[in-house]
């Protein structure tokens, strides 16, 4: 089966030879990687806590930490 490069959307072949599928090359596939690493793909949608550098940018009234008596340790 043919498919379109998703970065060049040069003719690829899908098949297990092509060990970059489904990108046409390596150098496709870590310019993709490239995009995702500098925010220049996203996926819609609120980022999970695990996205924010701290507390206080998820919620700005923890501007002093999460209180000790909250603290899971």
């Amino acid at each position: 089966m043919r498919v379109a490069c998703p970065t060049c959307k040069k003719d690829s072949e899908w098949s297990e030879g092509n060990t970059s599928r489904p990108f046409c090359s390596e150098r496709c596939k870590l310019i993709d990687l490239g995009e995702w690493a500098n925010e220049g793909h996203t996926i819609p949608g609120t980022p999970s806590i695990e996205a924010f550098e701290s507390i206080e940018e998820l919620n700005p009234e923890f501007g002093d930490g999460i209180p000790s008596e909250d603290r899971l340790h």
